[in-house]
């Protein structure tokens, strides 16, 4: 259907226009003056990140315009993380790329299923080199001094009391009790990943980052993702997150070195996906070749940049950041 007459123009307005350009300068400047390789990746791809909670959307590669439904699948990128991670196996320096992203399902006041992702990886970087990257640049993006760490335990202990690490789905949901929470129904009690989200998100992000922002670090082994795990009796995620006046902005992992381990947790991760009736993701990827070829030790980050826009212009909602946000793209 064609548009009405009066949908052409913009969401957001063109100071929130101007002021996005000058955040790109900005981070450009940022990686350029420490050395950082800006690269392009494709957004179509064979191969994509499996996660239990990002959906991406697929495609079909029709070779002929008369039969648009026949042809290989690919998949728009959830991150460019996977094909980053091969250059960085052929050998390339430390390196950034601002581009589009898409995830599936993904619509709300701080959601968008097209959106703009500022994702960098610091060759020879550990954990600790990663979160100071990191809040060097939100020092630079917000005005707000340097990003405040706290680890994923000490965060629970101070606004909950628990101890994440140990406390099981039926300790966790006495506290979801006591907390108030509307506890969704699908949500069973041997999910204890699913249990410490909900916490998470309802009791503890409410409260991070109205000094200044904050990184959240060392989550549990569980939701170690990409990330490298460190400890042996309670090990924890090498990972860890950007929050900026409780909303969550950027994502960081010391990442995984290891093609056996991501193959495993692979497996892991789409028996989830079947639980919760989703499609599988192809377990197969050149991201395995590329680690089995070796992998530098590196740490690498992903950044919502609307997000990261909408905090600093003020707005209160993604859609009054992009131009055109999927309602009237």
């Amino acid at each position: 259907m064609a548009a009405e007459s009066g949908d052409f123009r913009p969401a957001a307005s063109w100071e929130v226009l101007h002021l996005r350009a000058r955040l790109l300068r900005r981070i450009r400047r940022f990686f350029e003056d420490r050395g950082f390789l800006e690269v392009e990746t494709p957004l179509l791809s064979a191969d994509t990140v499996i996660d239990r909670y990002l959906d991406p959307i697929p495609v079909t590669l029709f070779a002929a315009p008369q039969q648009m439904t026949e042809g290989p699948r690919r998949w728009l990128q959830t991150s460019p993380e996977f094909a980053m991670k091969r250059l960085l196996a052929a050998g390339a320096p430390s390196i950034y790329q601002i581009t589009r992203a898409f995830r599936g399902g993904e619509v709300g006041r701080l959601h968008n299923p097209e959106f703009t992702i500022v994702e960098w990886y610091g060759v020879e970087d550990d954990m600790r080199q990663g979160m100071q990257l990191l809040s060097d640049l939100a020092e630079l993006l917000f005005q707000q001094g340097a990003a405040e760490r706290i680890s994923y335990a000490a965060a629970f202990e101070r606004w909950l009391g628990i101890d994440p690490h140990a406390a099981d789905g039926p300790k966790l949901a006495v506290v979801a009790e006591r907390q108030g929470i509307a506890v969704p129904d699908s949500l069973p009690m041997e999910d204890r990943d699913g249990w410490l989200d909900l916490l998470l998100v309802e009791c503890v992000e409410p409260h991070l980052g109205f000094e200044s922002p904050v990184i959240l670090y060392d989550y549990p082994a569980t939701q170690a993702a990409l990330a490298r795990l460190r400890g042996d009796r309670t090990p924890v995620a090498e990972r860890f997150e950007l929050y900026f006046r409780g909303i969550e902005l950027a994502n960081g992992y010391h990442e995984l070195m290891d093609p056996e381990e991501l193959r495993c947790r692979n497996q892991q991760i789409n028996r989830l996906r079947h639980t919760d009736g989703k499609p599988l993701l192809p377990e197969s990827s050149r991201l395995l070749a590329a680690m089995e070829h070796g992998l530098p030790p590196c740490t690498g980050v992903a950044l919502g940049f609307d997000r990261s826009v909408m905090l600093v212009s003020g707005a209160k909602e993604l859609s009054e950041v992009i131009a055109f946000p999927s309602e009237i793209a």
